[in-house]
C-alpha cells in the first residue's frame, strides 16, 4: 500500500485515542499520519470500548463497542485499521465464545460481526487488525472465569485467518513488555498506555507493516 496521501480509518479504544501521549501530536494516530505522509488518519478511537458488547450494561460511553461504531466510519478511505481488545479482557462481560459464534455476545461472535462487516463494506480495500499491547496484569482470573489477556490475542489472530485478514501482532512482536521494569518506565508507564516514546513506535511499526499490503 502507498501510503502516501492516502486516507486510513482506525477504529480503536484509549490508546487509539491518545491516552499515554502528553498531546494528540505525540499520539500514534497523529506520528503514523505525519511520518508517512497520509493525508488523513480519521480516530475512531474511544477510550474505554471493546469490540464485543457486554450482555450487562456498564457505562454509555464504554458500551460504545468497535460493531456498533464500524458501520459509523467514513466509508471515502483507503484502508481500515482496527487496534483492541485489551478491555474485552479487562473489563468485558462476553465470554470468549466459540469459533461458531456469530452475534457481538462473545468475543469470537464479535470478531465474525466486525470482520465480516469491514471485508463486505470495504471491498478491494486494505483492512488490517492489530492485536492488543502486552499489559500488567494479563493473567486474567480463572476464579472468576476471565480468560489471560493472550486467549483475545489468539482469537483476533483466528478469526482474521478465517478471513484472510492480516494481523499487526504487537502483542508478540512490539518489544513493549511491561513486567520488564526498564520498558516500563520508558514506554507503558501505567503499565497500559503507551509513552510518547511508546506511542512512536506504534505508529513505526503499524506505518511499516501497511507498507506490506
Amino acid at each position: 500500500m502507498d501510503l502516501q496521501n492516502a486516507t486510513l480509518n482506525v477504529l480503536g479504544d484509549s490508546i487509539t485515542q491518545g491516552a499515554g501521549a502528553s498531546d494528540y501530536n505525540h499520539c500514534y494516530v497523529k506520528t503514523l499520519e505525519t511520518m508517512y505522509g497520509f493525508r488523513e488518519v480519521r480516530n475512531y478511537g474511544i477510550g474505554g470500548t471493546r469490540i464485543a458488547r457486554r450482555t450487562v450494561p456498564y457505562d454509555p460511553v464504554y458500551d460504545q463497542d468497535f460493531c456498533q461504531r464500524a458501520p459509523l466510519m467514513d466509508p471515502n478511505t483507503d484502508a481500515v485499521l482496527v487496534f483492541g481488545g485489551v478491555n474485552d479482557f479487562g473489563h468485558g462481560d462476553a465470554p470468549i465464545g466459540v469459533m461458531s459464534d456469530r452475534t457481538p455476545y462473545t468475543f469470537y461472535g464479535a470478531c465474525h460481526t466486525l470482520m465480516h462487516f469491514l471485508v463486505t463494506h470495504y471491498i478491494g480495500k486494505p483492512v488490517a487488525f492489530v492485536t492488543p499491547l502486552r499489559c500488567l496484569n494479563e493473567e486474567g482470573n480463572p476464579d472468576e472465569g476471565r480468560p489471560p489477556l493472550i486467549a483475545f490475542r489468539n482469537v483476533l489472530l483466528e478469526v482474521a485467518f478465517y478471513y484472510s485478514l492480516p494481523v499487526l501482532d504487537l502483542y508478540a512482536t512490539s518489544g513493549i513488555r511491561p513486567d520488564i521494569p526498564e520498558i516500563q518506565e520508558r514506554l507503558l508507564p501505567d503499565g497500559l498506555h503507551p509513552s510518547n516514546e511508546g506511542h512512536a513506535i506504534i505508529a513505526r511499526r503499524i506505518g511499516e507493516f501497511l507498507r506490506t499490503l
